[in-house]
């Protein structure tokens, strides 16, 4: 290169330096690696299942999932209880039996037994859809909570009743009611309003006892109060009939630390 062609301006091109030519060889793998990880780590949490499966997006389908894994669940409870049951039976000794007879003594009063005879239905709701859509009070009072349930199987209970059914389950002493959201978890499966509550029993004592308490004659002003209007409907049967409680009877309890 002359210093002619200095003075004509005629200088080459500046050329691209190998430091950024290495930046792209070292860069591009790097992210090709990082993405890789990124799909083998998604791929290994989800199992094979959608990470945001569209199939839990609404309540309905979230309460059918998990009663079918109930029922699954249920039936195989129900089969390995036959086969213990029938191994039981095998078994010949007189102890054994002996405690077969009280344990016989005790299924009707735990609730182990059908109960059918004449009786009272309660059924529970929420407010129609208009009047919470327009609501001035408070939301809470619009709906039914499982206090509310909770007071009318009290009630029932206190009125002499044989059995009791929420949803068609039967109700026993180790029964809990609890709230899931909008719904209610009864034995582990959520159910949506309305609540159905089924008692056997003498119905003027049972009527008397619904009467009789000062929870449910708070419910029932709230009920006929237009701006609340929470269902309350009461319904006398001459067959109620109440299935035997088939859930768990494994009961669980807390242990001090020593």
């Amino acid at each position: 290169m002359t210093a002619g062609s200095h003075a004509r301006g005629d200088d080459p091109p500046p050329r691209r330096t190998r430091a950024g030519w290495s930046a792209w060889r070292i860069g591009t793998p790097a992210v090709v690696l990082l993405v890789g990880a990124l799909l083998t780590i998604s791929a290994t949490n989800s199992e094979g299942t959608d990470l945001r499966p569209g199939r839990f997006t609404d309540l309905a389908s979230l309460v059918e999932t998990e009663a079918d894994e109930y029922d699954a669940l249920e039936g195989r409870l129900n089969d390995l209880t036959a086969d213990v049951e029938q191994l039981t039976r095998a078994v010949k000794d007189r102890t054994v039996n002996r405690y077969h007879r009280r344990i016989a003594r005790m299924e009707d009063p735990a609730g182990l037994t059908p109960r059918t005879g004449p009786g009272v239905t309660v059924t529970l709701s929420d407010a129609p859809e208009e009047v919470i859509n327009d609501a001035e009070v408070n939301l809470n009072l619009l709906v039914v909570h499982q206090q509310d349930i909770q007071a009318v199987v009290n009630a029932m209970w206190g009125g002499g009743a044989t059995a009791i059914t929420v949803q068609g389950q039967r109700i026993v002493s180790t029964t809990g009611i609890k709230c899931e959201g909008n719904a209610v978890q009864l034995q582990g499966i959520p159910y949506s309003q309305p609540y159905v509550i089924e008692a056997v029993g003498d119905q003027s004592e049972l009527l008397l006892a619904l009467e009789k308490s000062d929870y449910l004659q708070v419910y029932r002003e709230q009920a006929a109060d237009p701006e609340i209007a929470v269902g309350w409907d009461v319904e006398l049967d001459d067959q109620v009939q109440a299935p035997a409680y088939d859930g768990l009877l494994d009961i669980s309890y807390a242990q001090p630390i020593r």
